[in-house]
């Protein structure tokens, strides 16, 4: 019986060893790991540090969950490097799989400020992406197709990746839904060529539309050359895309925006890239040159939180002053709005750095 106690007595001492150090205490590194926050789907460990006053959010892919308040996830580098640019890809927890265009902005010669191709290289090489393009309607050497690719090559396009311009032979019509001034949008034939989209985007200024991101490359982006004239007029004609009241041009972006998303049944993801911060865009030859710093570079899976986030980082910027004029001169928030109302995404996002 004596035997049979002190056996006790040594395992209940070795129970309560074991339960005080297993409950001993975390670091402050292990209970930052443990916070959870949850995003477009997906949930990360969270960690925050502070620098110089400020405090970023670092964050690590864990497993798939449901979004937190539904409100989308921007996140955000300033390394505007391939490394960054690969590390937001990645935060996203999308991967980009099937035949997977990448719509970027070939730029037009004469401007400098169109994405480089030794920054967008290894992310179009890592999804297999095609680079593609439409042609333009305001003339330039990216009005016809052969001349369109001969600047593609020129750029350095054409050395990274497969490059087609989507309307080379024909458009297609695709529905709006929900829109108020349009009822369809066109888009170059060869978009249903793919079923993956990642729509690359170079943030900036624009001289009609006050800015350009991801929700202009959606709309002008993918219009063919008739389609953006279709836009610029408010669904009035495919022809003359000058003299259209400026409003319904805005509000027309945000719809044909929709539309290429409802068209791809929203297998698309987005990036933009916060560099070379002209007012103008990659559309002119002659740009103004930026007068503010690069910023970074953003990615979410809400193109509408995407394009606010970046807005809200020019109006922060103590250098931002022209691009914010150049927005509020042409009432570019417009597009925005109405992208939300029309139900594209939300204004509202989280916004983490990673």
């Amino acid at each position: 019986m004596k035997r049979l106690f002190n056996v006790l007595v040594i395992l209940l001492i070795a129970l309560c060893v074991f339960g005080c150090t297993s409950r001993r205490p975390q670091t402050q590194e292990q209970t930052e790991l443990q916070t959870r926050t949850q995003a477009h789907g997906q949930t990360h460990t969270q960690a925050q540090i502070q620098r110089q006053g400020q405090t970023e959010i670092h964050e690590i892919p864990v497993q798939l969950s449901a979004p937190e308040n539904n409100i989308p996830v921007v996140y955000m580098t300033t390394s505007i490097t391939p490394e960054g640019l690969l590390a937001v890809y990645n935060a996203l927890g999308l991967r980009a799989n099937g035949r997977v265009a990448v719509k970027i902005s070939t730029g037009e010669p004469g401007n400098p400020h169109f994405l480089s191709p030794t920054l967008i290289k290894d992310l179009v090489q890592l999804v297999n992406g095609t680079i593609v393009e439409c042609n333009t309607a305001y003339g330039g050497r990216r009005a016809n197709t052969a001349a369109h690719y001969q600047v593609a090559r020129d750029h350095g396009f054409a050395a990274i990746a497969a490059v087609v311009i989507m309307d080379e032979r024909s458009e297609i019509s695709i529905p709006v839904t929900g829109g108020k001034h349009l009822r369809e949008n066109f888009v170059g034939a060869r978009f249903n060529e793919f079923n993956f989209h990642v729509v690359l985007s170079h943030f900036k200024g624009h001289q009609m539309g006050g800015f350009g991101g991801a929700l202009k490359n959606l709309s002008i982006g993918y219009a063919s050359s008739a389609g953006k004239a279709w836009i610029h007029s408010g669904g009035k004609s495919k022809t003359n895309p000058w003299g259209g009241a400026q409003n319904d041009f805005l509000e027309s972006m945000a719809e044909a925006a929709k539309s290429v998303i409802d068209a791809n049944s929203g297998r698309m993801l987005y990036i933009n890239v916060m560099n070379h911060l002209s007012v103008d865009c990659d559309c002119n030859g002659r740009p103004t040159a930026p007068t503010m710093d690069d910023i970074g570079i953003l990615a979410s899976l809400d193109p509408v939180a995407l394009d606010k986030a970046c807005v809200d980082l020019v109006y922060a910027a103590r250098d931002g002053a022209d691009l914010v004029q150049r927005i509020e001169s042409r009432n570019g928030l417009l597009t925005i709005d109405h992208a939300q109302r029309i139900g594209i995404g939300s204004k509202t996002y989280r916004l983490i750095r990673l």
